[in-house]
């Protein structure tokens, strides 16, 4: 019988398989092969007993020293004692309560691996009916064969499989492979010293030397590589192949008119990449681009004047914003920035101007009639708009070109069916405010060219932050001191905090003063992390222990914190309101407009304001339990202040570095640059796979097995450079059989991960 990936366990395994299956999820030849050992042994190097975990499932290494058989005190019966030695002179028990069967094999001299939970009786560490293999059984009776000869690996152990049945049942697999369909061509193998894929398995599981399972990792951290860049090279060829719009520059046209209207010179880097905007659009291949920088590093500049070319050579363009209140302030933008050249067919309007439209889902209907036809007619040269942009019921006249702006809120299927209203493929220009780590930008946006905006506007003021934990009462007080003294001097300033909370939630603030009563301290227990969307409810926990590792802290919620500052002293007498998820987007809007036109002095809020209105005098930013946001998340937050002509400060408050000093740590590192390219350099390091790809849904396999962004650069990097030279080469994958068969196994869920751009 030929096995493959998808071959089903049971088929070699027997009942071997339903095993794995419950205890793993594992149920193909392909995800056992990929379920790698977590760390392998050296049977020449016993493990030191005294530095075992206790509680914790091990595989350890040991030579038996004595075996004691004895009647038990407390009920009938025999149990076996097992004295195993290391090296260092410590002793591990294995105790047998029922000893048949391992009296004859558990006597001194053996040489084991044994593998179980750490528990102890009195002072001694022990195992209690544990799993394990004599490594020199004179008999031969012995499961685990496997393990006499170089590394053992070692697989976590659970209830119904431990290691070495584990690595009994992969055994078996291992035995029947005698071929695999491999993604990697014979000469990319060949070109780059790496074994074929069954080679690369068993240099990974049954390794003898360090070496062995290094190169066999090595092997499949390029393979995944090779693959996902193969995809993209794919994607691109296929979107390439679909004619767009070729826009050729018009001498005093719209762009033009725009650059003489703006009060402000493009930096030197806006040139440089409106220079490849312009060389894109001027293909008969659509544009993938992406667009990254700071906030408020000039993006949507760039962008309104690409899309003005677009206009210019007769097309229409459409802005895709994640957001009510970011398509809304977008459109305003763009008004503004166009004046008279947005009122075109208006009185007082430019003779070549072109209209602005703004389509989101709660327009009256009559606005909503207004901008479709404007749309449809082509009146419209700009279309802005959240997922509304998508629905049948809009039409474009002849749309050349789509910017998304904030794109990983935004799923494939949303993206093409927008790309559907055009009649040729539009132009792509995916705008993003996070910096992306090059590895990243290669494994997301491989299809896509990258552009960069490194500088920030001429005029734009320093952001200076701070870290202020709650363990010194005089630091806190005075930071609410410093907002009152912002907003006397003409700012306004931003409370960000982890959750919502509720109305009726008794807590408040431990800095919340009570006059001679002193501070309120803490005592409920409502720990919650911000959720992926930014907004915490305030009904979630945090991970067993109390928020900052005192069995007690409580996060702040928007909602307390808003009673607390309207209570305190140095804060009473400003006005404060509140901005999060669970406010109708009317209200969300009302409040950021308010907000904007200096009606509120203090917007205390969730990360719903992370992409939100710009506000010239917010130019401060308080961080509540700031240890519990994502380092580029930090930085992305206080790229909101300072965006006007005063300098802008940001604090970061903790309620104490006791509990993690590593997430101090993390903060001092924001604390310490504005480089956000470094941040998210430090953010991957720090995060998993899945959770920077965005892609970490349970089920499906979207996220990465082995490669790791922040440390496989060189390999990502040789690996897009393989891949795209194959795939250029035989774009139908016709003399690569196994390549193009892994490509056809990847699922929905990692299709749409691969296909973002």
């Amino acid at each position: 019988m030929a096995i493959d990936q998808d071959t089903r366990l049971r088929t070699i395994v027997g009942a071997g398989a339903k095993k794995l299956e419950d205890a793993r999820g594992i149920s193909t030849v392909g995800e056992l092969l990929d379920f790698l050992p977590r760390t392998y042994l050296d049977p020449d190097r016993s493990t030191a007993f005294r530095e075992l975990p206790h509680g914790e499932d091990v595989v350890v290494v040991g030579t038996v020293v004595s075996a004691t058989t004895r009647q038990m005190r407390a009920r009938r019966g025999r149990m076996l004692v097992v004295d195993l030695g290391d090296e260092q002179g410590g002793t591990l028990q294995l105790t047998f309560f029922k000893p048949f069967g391992h009296e004859q094999r558990l006597v001194p001299g053996a040489k084991v691996v044994a593998s179980g939970q750490v528990g102890t009786y009195g002072r001694q560490l022990q195992l209690t009916h544990p799993d394990y293999a004599v490594l020199n059984d004179p008999s031969g009776k012995s499961s685990g064969g496997w393990l006499l000869g170089g590394l053992v690996p070692v697989y976590p152990a659970t209830a119904k499989v431990t290691p070495i049945v584990h690595g009994d049942l992969l055994d078996l697999v291992l035995h029947a492979l005698e071929d695999l369909p491999d993604p990697l061509p014979p000469a990319v193998r060949l070109a780059h010293g790496l074994p074929d894929l069954v080679d690369a398995y068993r240099l990974v599981h049954r390794p003898q030397t360090e070496a062995d399972h290094r190169k066999g990792r090595w092997r499949l951290k390029f393979q995944e590589a090779f693959v996902i860049q193969a995809a993209l090279a794919r994607a691109r060829l296929a979107s390439d192949a679909t004619p767009a719009r070729a826009v050729a520059p018009v001498e005093d046209g719209l762009v033009d008119a725009l650059l003489l209207r703006l009060p402000f010179d493009l930096t030197d880097g806006q040139h440089q990449i409106f220079g490849q905007l312009r060389s894109d659009l001027s293909h008969e291949t659509p544009m993938h681009r992406l667009l990254q920088g700071e906030v408020g590093s000039g993006k949507t500049v760039l962008a309104l004047l690409a899309m003005l070319a677009v206009v210019d050579g007769g097309g229409q363009a459409a802005l895709l914003a994640p957001t009510e209140v970011l398509a809304a302030q977008h459109h305003r933008a763009i008004t503004a920035m166009l004046g008279p050249l947005a009122e075109g067919g208006l009185l007082g309007g430019h003779e070549q101007g072109t209209r602005v439209a703004l389509l989101t889902g709660s327009q009256s209907a009559a606005e909503r009639r207004a901008n479709l036809l404007a749309a449809a007619s082509g009146e419209a040269g700009i279309v802005v708009g959240t997922h509304a942009l998508i629905q049948d019921t809009v039409q474009f006249a002849d749309l050349g070109m789509v910017v998304v702006d904030e794109q990983h809120r935004f799923g494939v299927e949303q993206r093409d069916a927008l790309r559907a209203k055009a009649s040729l493929a539009p132009h792509v220009l995916v705008m993003t405010a996070t910096p992306i780590p090059r590895t990243v930008a290669m494994t997301v946006y491989g299809d896509m060219s990258t552009s960069t905006l490194r500088e920030l506007p001429r005029g734009r003021q320093p952001i200076t932050t701070h870290v202020v934990t709650g363990d010194k009462p005089a630091w806190v007080e005075r930071t609410w001191g410093r907002v009152a003294e912002e907003v006397r001097g003409g700012g306004q300033v931003y409370v960000v905090c982890p959750r919502i909370g509720d109305e009726d939630d008794p807590f408040l603030p431990a800095w919340r003063t009570t006059g001679p009563g002193g501070p309120i301290h803490l005592s409920a227990d409502h720990h919650a992390d911000a959720d992926a969307d930014g907004d915490g409810d305030g009904h979630g926990h945090g991970h067993g222990e109390g928020a900052f590792g005192d069995g007690g802290s409580e996060l702040h919620g928007v909602l307390q914190v808003t009673r607390a500052l309207r209570e305190l002293p140095a804060t009473a007498d400003l006005r404060i309101e509140t901005l999060h998820g669970r406010l109708p987007a009317e209200e969300k809007d009302k409040v950021m407009t308010a907000f904007a036109r200096g009606e509120i002095d203090v917007l205390v809020a969730t990360t719903v304001i992370e992409v939100g209105v710009d506000v010239a005098d917010a130019t401060t930013m308080v961080v509540l339990d700031a240890d519990r946001f994502g380092i580029s998340q930090l930085h992305q937050l206080r790229g909101r202040v300072g965006r006007g002509g005063r300098p802008g400060l940001c604090l970061l408050m903790t309620q104490g570095a006791e509990g993690d000093p590593g997430a101090v740590e993390r903060l001092d590192h924001v604390a310490s640059t504005t480089d956000g390219f470094e941040l998210a350099r430090l953010d991957l390091e720090t995060r998993r796979e899945g959770d920077v790809l965005g892609a970490s849904q349970s089920g499906g396999r979207s996220g990465l097995r082995f490669l790791k962004l922040a440390r496989d650069e060189d390999l990502i990097v040789t690996a897009h450079d393989a891949a795209w030279a194959t795939v250029e080469k035989d774009p139908e994958l016709t003399a690569y059989p196994g390549l193009r068969r892994e490509l056809d196994r990847l699922d929905a869920e990692r299709a749409a991960f691969l296909e973002r751009g």
